[in-house]
């Protein structure tokens, strides 16, 4: 504990090799200097908000010309407040590691670029019908990267989904 107050105080001595550095600098990110209520109440503010946000797209989504654009650009911060107030449960680099294991590497890269296609959609290319077919993929994305934390989530949901096909 002194040597990350050291570090973090800027008294740490140039003797130290590469190695010790890293590891003290990994422990700085890692760790998290909020208490367990404090990281509670964050992550219930963000997660409230996350869903404002979305119900607040919805409604919005019923305005005539700038609806399915509001709706986009709501819906997608929704999520990605909703992403974040799980950074106050895990920390966000455990949280990073988490998204980006093998097991859910592909739903958290579809995720991504469902989330960032959705906002160039309404921003950039100018294409409503778009911007609803990307927040569409963007639910999906985010459920099944959701389920991804569930064990056996997945395997049962393709079973189901294979058998009512068969």
């Amino acid at each position: 504990m002194d040597k990350l107050r050291r570090v973090l105080n800027g008294h740490e001595d140039e003797e130290r090799g590469l190695t010790t550095q890293v590891k003290l600098s990994y422990i700085v990110l890692d760790s998290t200097s909020l208490s367990f209520g404090t990281r509670v109440k964050w992550f219930a503010v963000f997660f409230t908000l996350g869903i404002a946000f979305s119900i607040l797209g919805s409604a919005l989504l019923w305005i005539p010309g700038a609806g399915i654009k509001l709706f986009a650009v709501f819906y997608t911060l929704g999520n990605v407040a909703a992403l974040t107030s799980t950074c106050f449960l895990m920390g966000p680099v455990k949280q990073l590691k988490k998204m980006f294991e093998s097991t859910r590497l592909i739903a958290t890269i579809v995720m991504l670029l469902c989330l960032i296609c959705t906002l160039c959609a309404v921003f950039w290319w100018h294409k409503k019908g778009l911007a609803l077919l990307f927040c569409i993929l963007q639910f999906l994305a985010m459920t099944w990267y959701s389920i991804s934390y569930i064990p056996f989530a997945r395997d049962a949901i393709i079973k189901c989904f294979s058998s009512c096909l068969n």
